[in-house]
C-alpha cells in the first residue's frame, strides 16, 4: 500500500480518475512509466526492509514504515481533526487499525514465506473486491481461475509454512477492508484528510515499538533499511501514484497493479535470493492473469 502496502499496500488515494484527454499519449506513457517505478519502489522497499528483520523484526520495520507514511500523508492531507464528527471518526479509527494490521501481517508473512508469495496472497484482497462487485459470468470464471492459483500456492506439503500463508491471507482481508473503509472515509471527509488522520493514528499504535527501539538502538544498517522501507514503500508510491492517476485511466492503473506480485518475486530473487519453483510461479501467474482478464473484460 501501498502509504499502505506492499502490496501495499494500495495507498489511501487510489481512486478512480477520469481518462486522459485525446492526444495525451506522452503523458500517458509518463504515467505508465511512473506506475512501473511505483511498483518497483514498493517491492524494493519491502525487500530492503526485510534485511532489517534479524535486528528489528517485522514489527520494528513496520513501525518505521508507519511513521514515514504518517509524515507524508499528514503533510499532504493536513487533517482538521477538531472538525471531525463521530460519523467521520469511526471509519477513520477502523482504517487506522486495518492499516497497521495489514502492513504487520504482510511483513510477517514476508519474513516466513518470502516476498513473492506474500504479496501474491495479499493481492487476493483487491482482486476479491473487484470480482465480488460483479455479476458477470466472465468474472465468476476469473474467480475460479484465481482460486485455482491459490490452491496451487497453498498446496499441502511437508515444508509448507501455514502460519506464513495465513498471515498473507490476513493481509489480503485487511487490504480488502482497507479499500472499503477508504471509500467510506472518502465519502465523509474531503480530500485525503481522513486517510491522513488514519495514518497518523496508525503510527501512534506503533509508538511503543519506537520507544523500545530508542532504548535499545539498532545498528546503523538496520535503521537505514527500516527507514528506506518506509520511504520506498510509502512516500515514493504515494507521490508516484498521485501523478499516475492524473494521466492514465483508472482501468489501466488497476491492470498495471497486476504486475506487483511478479515484481515482488523478481525483486525477492535479486535482492534476497528467494527462489520460487515452477509450481509457485504457475500459481502466481494464475492469480495475476485472473485479475488482468477481469479488468480487460470490464473495459470491453
Amino acid at each position: 500500500m501501498q502509504a499502505a502496502t506492499a502490496g501495499s499496500a494500495a495507498p489511501a488515494h487510489r481512486t478512480a480518475s477520469a481518462p486522459p484527454a485525446p492526444g495525451s499519449g506522452g503523458k500517458r506513457l509518463a504515467g505508465v512509466v511512473t506506475m512501473f517505478g511505483s511498483g518497483l519502489s514498493n517491492q524494493t522497499g519491502a525487500a530492503i526492509g526485510s534485511l532489517a528483520f534479524p535486528v528489528l523484526g517485522p514489527v520494528g520495520v513496520v513501525a518505521a514504515r508507519q511513521y514515514v507514511a504518517a509524515i507524508v500523508l499528514l503533510t499532504v492531507g493536513r487533517p482538521r481533526l477538531r472538525s471531525f464528527t463521530w460519523r467521520q471518526w469511526w471509519p477513520v479509527l477502523l482504517l487506522a487499525l486495518v492499516f497497521g494490521t495489514m502492513n504487520l501481517s504482510l511483513y510477517s508473512a514476508i519474513d516466513r514465506i518470502g516476498l513473492g508469495l506474500a504479496v501474491t496472497l495479499e493481492f487476493l484482497g483487491p482482486l476479491g473486491i473487484a470480482l465480488a462487485a460483479s455479476r458477470r459470468r466472465a468474472d465468476a470464471c476469473c474467480a475460479v481461475i484465481a482460486a485455482a492459483g491459490v490452491v496451487t500456492l497453498l498446496r499441502p506439503q511437508p515444508s509448507a509454512d501455514y502460519v506464513g500463508m495465513g498471515l498473507g491471507l490476513l493481509a489480503a482481508v485487511c487490504w480488502a477492508s482497507y479499500i472499503l473503509l477508504n471509500r467510506t472515509v472518502g465519502r465523509r471527509i474531503a480530500g485525503v484528510e481522513g486517510s491522513a488522520a488514519a495514518a497518523g493514528l496508525s503510527a501512534l499504535m506503533f509508538l511503543p515499538v519506537g520507544l523500545v527501539v530508542v532504548q535499545h538502538p539498532p545498528s546503523a544498517g538496520a535503521a537505514v533499511c527500516a527507514v528506506a522501507a518506509g520511504i520506498l514503500s510509502s512516500a515514493v508510491p504515494y507521490l508516484a501514484d498521485l501523478f499516475a492517476l492524473r494521466h492514465v485511466p483508472a482501468q489501466t492503473f488497476g491492470l498495471f497493479m497486476s504486475v506487483n506480485p511478479v515484481l515482488a518475486a523478481v525483486v525477492g530473487w535479486i535482492v534476497l535470493g528467494q527462489n520460487l519453483g515452477w509450481i509457485e510461479w504457475a500459481g502466481m501467474a494464475t492469480v495475476v492473469w485472473a485479475n488482468a482478464i477481469s479488468i480487460l473484460i470490464r473495459r470491453t
